[in-house]
């Protein structure tokens, strides 16, 4: 057998359930959905911020030294005001 196997799209059996409240559970799946997503998030930036570094590019001093002009800040409360109103 060659090549990547092919992954089911959806586990089997039920969803378990963790709380008598089925809003817990599906606020406690939410979260980890969440948590999962910032932690690849985390890994990518850290990563890109490694590769940064390593070609002479930018450092962590200069991330962290790096204050955005006003035209930067309005884009990002723009970005942040759409997201916030899709969810």
């Amino acid at each position: 057998m060659s090549g990547t196997p092919r992954l089911r799209r959806r586990a089997k059996g039920a969803r378990p359930y963790f709380f008598d409240d089925p809003t817990s559970d599906k606020l406690l799946s939410i979260v980890m959905a969440l948590a999962g997503e910032v932690s690849v998030l985390r890994d990518r930036l850290d990563t890109t911020l490694r590769l940064l570094e390593a070609k002479g590019v930018c450092s962590s001093a200069d991330l962290e030294a790096f204050e955005p002009d006003a035209a930067l800040r309005a884009e990002r409360d723009a970005w942040r005001e759409e997201f916030l109103a899709r969810i």
